[in-house]
């Protein structure tokens, strides 16, 4: 029982997630930060997202790999599902892609160094993943080549300078995906704090009770 409602409520927090990431991806930062226009930068959505691996690494440390997949498969289905409804089909489509090679790929990077120093596992999982999952995501969701998934976003694929301030111009999705990327980055190590102090409340469960 105990198992049930832990994975349950993981698998709730994984499709949150997804759903708000995909529906504040949508907006760019307003305003400017020491000149440069931070809507040429980063979306909101670059603050939400990170927070999927800290639930996904917490659900490997506690139950393992094979929950940790079941769990972002949930998150999968019924984030996308809802996101249809609360973001473009395009988007969804992009974030759907991105999340579940990101995730599993946070997994596999996770287990093969579970054993190591505490912060090793969850940090180099969330940094692999999320350099994955931004490339997928962002080109999926605004490069032109993938127009077939939906319809361009004009601001997106317009030419500004990269990140706002260099002299050399490039599309710009794609300084979003560098911003994202940085956000990430700096969200996945502050990650590391409540992961860590959740590490002795959510202890390894035996085998025999994670396999239910």
């Amino acid at each position: 029982m105990r198992y049930l409602r832990y994975t349950s409520v993981y698998a709730l927090l994984m499709a949150a997630i997804v759903v708000a990431s995909n529906f504040f991806v949508q907006f760019p930062l307003s305003g400017s930060l020491f000149g440069v226009a931070l809507g040429d930068l980063l979306t909101w959505g670059a603050f939400t997202y990170p927070i999927a691996f800290l639930v996904t690494d917490l659900t490997n440390r506690q139950f393992g790999p094979s929950i940790a997949r079941r769990v972002v498969l949930a998150g999968f289905v019924v984030g996308v599902a809802v996101s249809f409804w609360t973001a473009m089909p395009r988007i969804a489509i992009a974030s759907g892609t991105a999340f579940l090679f990101g995730q599993l790929l946070d997994i596999s990077v996770f287990n093969r160094l579970r054993r190591h120093t505490w912060w090793q596992a969850p940090l180099a999982g969330s940094l692999v993943g999320s350099t994955i999952d931004t490339a997928l995501f962002f080109s999926l969701a605004f490069a032109p080549v993938f127009a077939v998934l939906g319809p361009n976003e004009p601001f997106a694929i317009e030419w500004a300078p990269i990140l706002g301030v260099m002299s050399t111009d490039a599309p710009r999705w794609m300084s979003w995906a560098l911003g994202d990327l940085g956000v990430k980055i700096l969200v996945g190590i502050v990650m590391l704090l409540p992961y860590g102090a959740l590490m002795t409340v959510l202890k390894p469960m035996p085998p025999a009770k994670a396999t239910g």
